[in-house]
């Protein structure tokens, strides 16, 4: 597996890389070490230089430095690898209650391609400014998502918009939660806090 070729025609035509997917032996390990960490990583990058470097501003406040940079980055970073194990291993153990197929190795590569449009578009957030456009790629990794479940999950046609939307509610809500626990610890960890304390005033 090539990871560009792999990334831009999950982008480009998602139907078609899904039917070559689906020959492929899935390899979770493969796949978070060759694909997951190197995307998650470059995107973990752009939002280090964006909020680390380049800063935000509120008006008359600008809010940057190296601690905010690690602290998006580490969250990009570690939210991306526990969100596609976890959310891959809740959709596969709600597999057979929609008539699927209960295959972890196909859950990951599920979850974790479909997620290709969230970190090309995190590359955005080198310009913290455009990093809300970043953020609804993932409207469209969830159109790719929807393509990938009667391939990755053999699901049944009158039971995959069902299967689909639990598995969006589980992906949003198994995000909630790491984003909540790993925010805590690493603004704790960091000495960081989203209070005026931080604001830098930028005349």
């Amino acid at each position: 597996m090539n990871l560009i070729e792999r990334a831009k025609n999950i982008l480009i035509q998602p139907q078609k890389e899904w039917d070559v997917i689906d020959t492929e032996q899935p390899d979770i390990a493969g796949i978070i070490t060759g694909y997951v960490l190197p995307l998650a990583g470059l995107a973990a990058v752009a939002s280090f230089i964006g909020y680390g470097v380049v800063g935000f501003n509120y008006g008359f406040m600008k809010l940057s430095g190296v601690n905010w940079g690690l602290y998006y980055a580490l969250t990009v970073f570690i939210s991306s690898i526990a969100g596609v194990l976890v959310s891959a291993f809740v959709i596969d153990a709600l597999a057979p209650s929609f008539g699927s197929e209960k295959n972890l190795g196909r859950s990951v590569q599920l979850v974790a391609y479909s997620y290709t449009a969230s970190w090309v578009g995190g590359l955005l957030s080198v310009l913290p400014i455009l990093a809300i456009v970043g953020s609804l790629a993932g409207i469209y990794g969830l159109y790719i998502l929807y393509l990938g479940f009667p391939k990755m999950k053999k699901t049944p046609a009158d039971k995959h918009v069902g299967y689909f939307i639990v598995s969006i509610i589980t992906i949003i809500a198994v995000y909630v939660v790491i984003g909540f626990i790993l925010g805590r610890i690493l603004l704790s960890v960091l000495g960081l806090s989203f209070g005026l304390g931080d604001l830098k005033i930028s005349l």
